[in-house]
């Protein structure tokens, strides 16, 4: 048995709790000042006070880490991301830079569909090799469960292969991969008027066969004007419940459709996106539990409203932040721009960002149970920061602050600060 022993954290963060965290409840976040962890192989044995700690173990049985003037919290979540795809998209940031808008450029066939050809002609060796990159840089900020989508195929080939190489990808890399089917991720131009045909091959034709493979446990769709309306991604999800699969949906992003209302009643795990919810969305997917997983990385790179995130916790809902990294609307993977979004524009306090990005991001991905806190029984995945409080995740603004990434008892990564 692998014994190590983390103590004398300036502050823990423990987020303690098996279960996403309502309103009020985020800002708890289990701190403890000289703060200790004991792990035994994979798993967190204890938490509490150095001083605690210190007499429940033999300093000589394991190996120290000293966190002294330092901030230990669990790995973070990143519960909406697209990392799995050909080719980028960089002329239509320039696009938007000048004025067009996310909807036009997708309506001249930029958007989604045009890394469509890109993924479809990416080997999968190519594939696994730009995801390695993408885990790695994740790692780097401290991620340590990640969601990964499909939807850059919209036919079966490419699906079932985007899933298969986060698949292979969460077999050998440290980063979990917990996998998405996202087959209904927009409408090429074939399938225009034809949306409910193009679901009902979705369901016949491929989802059978991720099923078979074990490629996903989630179904998605993006429910937006002029790609799937209400009344489609209601049969659509409704089909995918049946099918064994739990549900996520993009809602209410650029128009206000009823999406939340939606994941309210088909029972989606999580909606994403909302930054057009409305007020009876927000008091349904507080009744019904729906996690409001929110991307403010979006709606920073699209130069849009946030979503009401400050409305959301003060309703009593249960509020996560994703990156939403992929290559059009929102190409950045980064923890730290996270956290000032959240702080200073979504008036999040430190600690409600802090857990909407462990304890209810593994809730928005059905781990809330294994992941997302630091508590006896959990999965030892930690990050040190190099600085002695939380609070210096916003005021340090836009600065990795990670020194030291432990993944399932194991240093996967550690930077040394010179």
């Amino acid at each position: 048995m692998k014994k190590r022993y983390i103590r004398h954290a300036s502050e823990l963060v423990t987020c303690k709790g098996s279960a996403p965290k309502h309103g009020k409840e985020m800002s708890d976040i289990g701190l403890i000042k000289d703060g200790a962890v004991i792990i035994h192989d994979d798993k967190i044995v204890a938490t509490g006070t150095t001083e605690e700690l210190d007499r429940q173990v033999d300093l000589n049985e394991y190996e120290v880490i000293d966190a002294a003037g330092k901030t230990v919290m669990p790995g973070f979540v990143d519960s909406h991301t697209h990392f799995i795809f050909g080719g980028y998209r960089a002329d239509e940031f320039s696009w938007r830079l000048k004025g067009d808008s996310y909807m036009s450029i997708m309506e001249r066939g930029g958007g989604i569909n045009a890394t469509v050809v890109p993924t479809r002609e990416a080997t999968e060796e190519e594939l696994i090799e730009a995801g390695e990159e993408r885990l790695n840089r994740m790692l780097e900020f401290g991620v340590t469960t990640v969601e990964g989508k499909s939807g850059y195929g919209m036919d079966c080939e490419t699906e079932l292969k985007q899933l298969r190489v986060m698949k292979k990808l969460d077999e050998t890399h440290p980063v979990d991969i917990v996998r998405t089917f996202l087959g209904p991720h927009s409408v090429l131009p074939q399938w225009k008027g034809k949306e409910r045909e193009f679901l009902e091959e979705q369901l016949q034709g491929v989802m059978p066969k991720v099923k078979e493979e074990n490629l996903a446990e989630f179904a998605d769709i993006f429910t937006e004007k002029n790609v799937f309306n209400i009344e489609d991604s209601e049969y659509y999800l409704t089909e995918a419940k049946k099918m064994g699969f739990k549900l996520k949906i993009h809602a209410d992003e650029i128009y206000q459709l009823g999406g939340a209302e939606l994941a309210s009643r088909v029972g989606a795990v999580s909606a994403d996106h909302l930054l057009k919810a409305s007020d009876e969305g927000i008091r349904q997917m507080r009744e019904a539990g729906v996690i409001s997983t929110l991307l403010p990385a979006t709606a920073f790179s699209l130069k849009e409203e946030y979503a009401p995130g400050r409305k959301m916790i003060d309703e009593g809902c249960a509020v996560a932040l994703a990156s939403d990294l992929n290559p059009g609307s929102c190409f950045t993977n980064s923890i730290p721009l996270l956290v000032a979004l959240g702080c200073i524009y979504m008036n999040m306090s430190i600690e409600e960002v802090i857990t909407a990005l462990t304890i209810n991001g593994a809730a928005a991905v059905d781990r809330a149970d294994t992941v997302g806190s630091l508590e006896a029984g959990k999965q030892a995945d930690i990050v040190i920061l190099k600085f002695p409080s939380i609070h210096f995740m916003p005021y340090h603004t836009g600065i990795n602050l990670v020194e030291t990434v432990i993944k399932k008892g194991e240093t996967v990564y550690h930077k040394e600060w010179r």
